[in-house]
Parts: C-alpha cells; sequence; structure tokens
C-alpha cells in the first residue's frame, strides 16, 4: 500500500505542474503530460539525492519531498486562459471516444502480458514469457542491486565496474519495491502505467500532426500490430506444412515478425520492444511528448515551451540514451527547415528559442554522457562500439543480405513505400518532422552505435513513430482521391491486414508463451539470501543469464552473464576466468575468493553443468548454510558465518 501513495505522490504532483505550465491546453493533453512527468519525476529524482545519501529510503522521501515542492511552486505561477480551438488551429486534442477506444484496449493487452509475464509464481517456481525470458533478468539485477547501494552505481553483475547502461526506469522499479511493492508488482505496476503513457502520447502525437481520427487511428494501428511482411513467409511454410502454424505460436521466437532465418528483424513493438526492453519504453514515454513539445514550439514559438522542452530533454540520456539521440536529430531536422521558411520577423524568435532548448538540454545531459554513455560507447571493449556499419542488419561479410530496398519493404510493411511520397505531400511542420526522421534513418544506416549491431532499431523507431502519423494522412487522403473506384475498400482493407497481420499473431503468440526463469530451489534460495544474507553480499555463482541471485535477490557477483556484459561493451574476461577457476580448483585458488572478497558460494544446476565443479573441495572448505531442491549456499567469510549463525533454523 505505501508504494502505491509513493507513486501517487508523484503522479499528483505531475498533474499538478503540468495543470499550471500547460493551463491553455485541454484535460486530455493536461493529464497525459502530468502522468508522463509524474513518471519522469519518478525515475530521477530519488537518484539525485542518492549521491549523497546512497539508494536509500532517506533518499525516496526526499525525492518524492522535491516533487511535492516543485508542485507547490507551481501553483504560483499565473494562470492562463485555455486556447480557444480557432487558436490552436482547429480541435487541440482527439476526441475522447478515440483516446479511450485505442488506447484502453491495448492496455488491457500489455497489462495481461505485464502480469503473465513479470515473475508468475507457479509451482514454487517463477515463470516468465517468451520476449521476457532473457532481458528481465537484467532489469531485476540492476532494480535489486540499486537498493542502498552508492552513486553512482556500478554493475552488481561486475562489481567495481560503472553501470553505464541507462537504469532510470530500473531505479523507479527499485524505489517502489523498496516503499513496500512487492518485486514482482514493482515491475508491474509502473510497466504498465508507463505502457500506457506511451499509446496515448502517440495518439496525442499523430493529431497534433494530422487533426485527422481516420489517420490518428491508422498510423495507431500500424504503430502497435507491425510487423512486415513475414506472414508471407509463414503462411507459404504452413501451404506445404500446416504443423508450422502450431510452430508459429508455440515455438521459440518462431512468429512471423521475428524470422530471423529470412531476415525479418523488424520485430512488433508490443511484444519484442515495449514489454522486454523497459529501457526504450521509458525513452518512447519521453521522447515522444518531446516530439510533441518540439512541434508545439515551432507553432507557438513561446520560449517557455522551448524551455521545458530543454529541460525534459536534458534529462533523457540515462532513461534512454537512443531516443535522446534521436530527438536530437530530428531537432536538427526541424530546426533547419523551421529557419529556412520562417518569415524574416518569426526567424530570431525561433532562433533563439531552439538556442535556448539546445543550451539547456546539452548542459543537463552532458554530465550524464561523460559520466556513463561516452566511457562504454568509446572506450568499451574492443576498443569501443562506435563504428561505420551500413545498412542496419541487412549487412554482412561485406555484402548485402537481401537487396537493399526489398529488405526494408518486407521488415518495415507496405507502408514504407509511401514514407517519401507522404513526406512531399505533407505540410511546412509535417515535412520538417520527416527530414528530422531521414537525419536519424541515415545515422542508424551508417552508423553502429553498440556492441549489438541490431540495437540500431532504437533509432530507427523513433524515425517511425516521426512518420507514421505523416504516411497514415497521405494514405487517407489517397483513399479520399479513390472515390468512385469499385472496389477501394477492399485494397483498403488488404492493406491494413498486410499491414498487421504479421503484428497480430506476434501478439497473440506472446500471450499463450510460457517459461519458467526460476525454479524452486532458485526462488527458495533468493528468499532466504533476502531475509539472511549480509548487505551487498558478494557470491561466486555461474554466468547463466537468469541468475536468482543477481536478479531476485540483489546479490553482487564475481562475474555475471556475457549476454549482458559483452554487448554492454564492458570487459569481463578476467573475472569470468577467474570465477572458473575457484569452482574447478577452490583449493588452490583461495587467494582468490580472498581478492573477490566472496561471502558464499552459490551451487545449482546450472554451476554443475557450467564447470568440472569441485564441489567436494568446496564443501571440506566451507559450512553448508542452506539446501533446497539441489541448491546449495556455502559461507566463505566471517560475516556469511555471522549471518548463518543468526538464521532462523
Amino acid at each position: 500500500m505505501l508504494g502505491i501513495i509513493y507513486l501517487a505522490l508523484y503522479e499528483a504532483s505531475g498533474c499538478l505542474i503540468a495543470n499550471r505550465l500547460f493551463a491553455r491546453r485541454g484535460l486530455q493533453t493536461r493529464l497525459w503530460l502530468g502522468l508522463t512527468l509524474g513518471c519522469g519525476m519518478l525515475m530521477w529524482f530519488p537518484s539525485l539525492f542518492a549521491f549523497a545519501l546512497r539508494f536509500t529510503m532517506e533518499a525516496q522521501w526526499l525525492g518524492a519531498g522535491l516533487s511535492l515542492i516543485l508542485a507547490g511552486l507551481s501553483l504560483l505561477l499565473p494562470r492562463r486562459a485555455r486556447r480557444s480551438p480557432a487558436e490552436d488551429g482547429g480541435d487541440g486534442e482527439p476526441p475522447l471516444r478515440l483516446t479511450l477506444g485505442a488506447v484502453i484496449p491495448l492496455a488491457v493487452v500489455m497489462a495481461f502480458m505485464q502480469y503473465t509475464h513479470t515473475l508468475r509464481p507457479e509451482g514454487g517456481a517463477l515463470w516468465t514469457g517468451q520476449s521476457t525470458y532473457g532481458d528481465m533478468n537484467l532489469h531485476l539485477g540492476i532494480a535489486t542491486g540499486l537498493v542502498n547501494q552508492a552513486f553512482p552505481p556500478d554493475y552488481t553483475i561486475l562489481p567495481g565496474t560503472l553501470l553505464g547502461y541507462p537504469f532510470l526506469v530500473d531505479a523507479a522499479s527499485a524505489s517502489l519495491y523498496m516503499t513496500g511493492m512487492g518485486l514482482r508488482w514493482a515491475f508491474i505496476v509502473p510497466g504498465v502505467l508507463m505502457c500506457a503513457l506511451v499509446f496515448w502520447g502517440f495518439l496525442m502525437l499523430a493529431w497534433e500532426m494530422t487533426k485527422s481520427w481516420r489517420a490518428a487511428l491508422l498510423s495507431f494501428a500500424l504503430m502497435f500490430l507491425n510487423g512486415g511482411l513475414g506472414f508471407a513467409y509463414l503462411f507459404d511454410l504452413v501451404g506445404k506444412d500446416p504443423s508450422r502454424l502450431f510452430e508459429a505460436f508455440e515455438g521459440f521466437y518462431k512468429a512471423p515478425a521475428n524470422l530471423v532465418d529470412v531476415n525479418i528483424r523488424w520485430v512488433n513493438v508490443l511484444v519484442d520492444m515495449l514489454l522486454p526492453q523497459r529501457t526504450l519504453m521509458a525513452g518512447w514515454l519521453a521522447v515522444i511528448p518531446a516530439l510533441w513539445l518540439l512541434m508545439r514550439c515551432v507553432k507557438e514559438r513561446r520560449t517557455g515551451l522551448f524551455i521545458a522542452l530543454g529541460v525534459w530533454a536534458g534529462a533523457m540520456p540515462m532513461i534512454h540514451t537512443h531516443s535522446f539521440l534521436a530527438l536530437g536529430l530530428i531537432s536538427a531536422g526541424v530546426m533547419v527547415m523551421s529557419l529556412s521558411w520562417a518569415k524574416p520577423g518569426q526567424r530570431g524568435v525561433l532562433l533563439r528559442g531552439f538556442l535556448c532548448y539546445g543550451f539547456i538540454a546539452v548542459a543537463l545531459a552532458a554530465p550524464q554522457l561523460f559520466t556513463w554513455t561516452f566511457p562504454q560507447t568509446l572506450k568499451g571493449v574492443e576498443g569501443g562500439s562506435f563504428r561505420l556499419r551500413f545498412n542496419w542488419v541487412n549487412w554482412q561479410d561485406g555484402g548485402l543480405l537481401d537487396e537493399y530496398f526489398w529488405f526494408w519493404i518486407k521488415n518495415v510493411g507496405l507502408v514504407y513505400i509511401v514514407m517519401i511520397p507522404a513526406a512531399m505531400a505533407g505540410t511546412k511542420r509535417q515535412k520538417m518532422l520527416a527530414v528530422g526522421a531521414l537525419l536519424v534513418y541515415v545515422a542508424a544506416e551508417l552508423f553502429q552505435f553498440q556492441q549489438n549491431e541490431y540495437d540500431n532499431n532504437k533509432l530507427f523507431y523513433v524515425a517511425f513513430i516521426a512518420m507514421l502519423p505523416i504516411a497514415a494522412q497521405y494514405l487517407v487522403a489517397l483513399y479520399d482521391r479513390l472515390a468512385g473506384l469499385p472496389g477501394r475498400a477492399l485494397i483498403a482493407a488488404l492493406f491494413i491486414a498486410a499491414s498487421t497481420c504479421s503484428g497480430a499473431i506476434s501478439v497473440a503468440r506472446e500471450c499463450v508463451s510460457n517459461y519458467q526463469l526460476y525454479g524452486p530451489g532458485e526462488t527458495a534460495a533468493a528468499a532466504w539470501i533476502r531475509e539472511n544474507a549480509p548487505e551487498h553480499a558478494v557470491f561466486l555463482t555461474g554466468t547463466q543469464h537468469n541468475n536468482a541471485v543477481s536478479s531476485l535477490a540483489g546479490g553482487r557477483l564475481v562475474c555475471g552473464t556475457p549476454s549482458f556484459l559483452y554487448y554492454h561493451g564492458v570487459d569481463y574476461a578476467r573475472q569470468m576466468n577467474d570465477a572458473r577457476a575457484m569452482f574447478e580448483a577452490p583449493g588452490q585458488n583461495l587467494a582468490l575468493f580472498e581478492r573477490y572478497g566472496i561471502d558464499y558460494v552459490f551451487v545449482s544446476g546450472s554451476e554443475r553443468y557450467s564447470y568440472a565443479l569441485d564441489e567436494e573441495t568446496i564443501a571440506a572448505l566451507w559450512p553448508l548454510v542452506w539446501e533446497e531442491n539441489g541448491v546449495r549456499l556455502y559461507a566463505v567469510s566471517e560475516r556469511a558465518l555471522a549471518a548463518a549463525g543468526s538464521a532462523p533454523g
């Protein structure tokens, strides 16, 4: 209950602030921006105080107090009358029935998947779904590892290495966890809330750019039921072997939006991006209102809007660095085009606004980038991850896997074909946004920013977000121009079906996916560790990605999984080799146990499978303090022995 109250403090504060800052906007806009601001403050404010106080309960409540203070100060702002539709250039926000009809059903689907995919208890084990089987463990480990940790935090799966991965969305879950919300619900509640705000925000952006309910609804469907033409490959296989249809719903990554074998990589954003990749979820929570604000800045040319955009953008790097970079590129394109088209009397106002926005954003972002992002991106393992690379995942061994345009058509879908004509036919504001999206597209096509080239999709998707409303309005206008053509409705229906079929099948498959993430032994061990182990205890474990010690108990490991560390650009080779040496020859490597300050040795089926484990020597050297279902804990340090002596039983 306390965790819900804690979250409500931030959301209420955000709504009060937005109600004053955007008093001239409609209720939908103020509520959407207010709830989004509340999430942003929840992610950032406790971490600000954690630099002085560690990530403690004191930092949590000071963060909440700061949000309340800002809400109180906002009440001192002068009241402003709401803008009339005429001042706003038409209806300022979408009809309520459109918002409810689009956002609520999708939010219900996401709530269901969050519930089934987030540490669902069954038979003493914890279960998840297909898309969250991997990434969920990373985010759990960051959240549980942040509890009472000093700032800036380090990797609990590689202690002593700065946590350069954008961690603030997991810090929000950590805050809720610390204030009384169970770990499972500390992920489900903000996950559902943030996804609903992403859906709502995209609809608001689409409405801002089109003022058309048909275009907004079409772009909404194309965005969240995306998946390209993978269904055609699936149906071809089913025609030859009907059993392949069951494989699409039961196989591991066999759904039509993610068919690596035929180079279908443009995954469905609901099940393969928003659901498992929580940093991207938070990034879209931030970048969509930033794009909306950017468009309002160009239209209204008010300094206050540019300042608000600068502050919001400046907070983005450690929420989601890719979204921050994409916003910067889009803003550059919008600035150049808006200045070139502005009347002489407006050009100076716009230039001052953009300079104000840029200065604030850079000033706030620079400490984050130089502390966390650049060291890993430019100086990480193998000399950093930044490099030239053409055509994303379609380039391999010096050549293209698919013909260039066919690759994008079959991945993005038929809407890709109309992107350029839609941009050329658009309004001036739409063309500005399209130029910005083009800059993102070109950058992601030419440069690789992370160790995993696949991660450039996080840039492509922001360009996709910016372009879809423009493309949808073009398609609606094309449909209207075809009035009187026989079969017009059928053509439109076939287009929509071909654009959403892969995504719909992928969502359906994800809803029924079910995989055990932690067995009963690992789950019980994590519970014992949380209750009895010394704070920030160090564990010798295997490097399995679903490591219960790290993810469920926040334990610090000698070396975590390379599946995370390698793609974060972190050098872990020495620690991984030392962990193997300690497991396989513990008696000969007692100095390593001392050097790493190991408190416990954790032995489960994963460790027995991965190493030539000398458990006989481990048992001779250190006492067994806990055992269940084949999972064992051996106490190594004096403080671990002392804790075991006071443990129940």
